[in-house]
């Protein structure tokens, strides 16, 4: 087992000064801790993998392919390989758990 908390990935994602933290790589998927503050840009290209999404805190819209929905705790977005996907909008600093299926690259 390999258990985790957010407090403490979120304190180690600031200790590398990085927007994103990967934490968990395993054969068949990828985790990690993306964070964008309110008003910050999303630099986001689309990825070879599968994607989800899961709103830890914050709030923000979320533009995948050509459809636009709001996020907030609690959210969930699939985003499939190869997809245009950014988050805009964010008017809560956003952190957000991202699982890639395969393993990120």
């Amino acid at each position: 087992m390999k258990a985790f908390r957010l407090d403490e990935l979120e304190a180690e994602r600031v200790a590398n000064q990085g927007a994103y933290l990967q934490f968990l790589r395993e054969r068949n998927m990828s985790v990690g801790l993306y964070a964008l503050d309110a008003g910050e840009l999303d630099p986001q290209s689309p990825h070879g993998q599968d994607e989800v999404y899961f709103v830890v805190s914050g709030r923000a819209a979320i533009t995948v392919g050509e459809e636009t929905t709001q996020v907030a705790r609690g959210s969930v977005v699939y985003v499939p390989a190869g997809v245009p996907h950014r988050f805009h909008h964010i008017s809560e600093d956003l952190r957000v758990l991202v699982v890639f299926s395969p393993p990120e690259a």
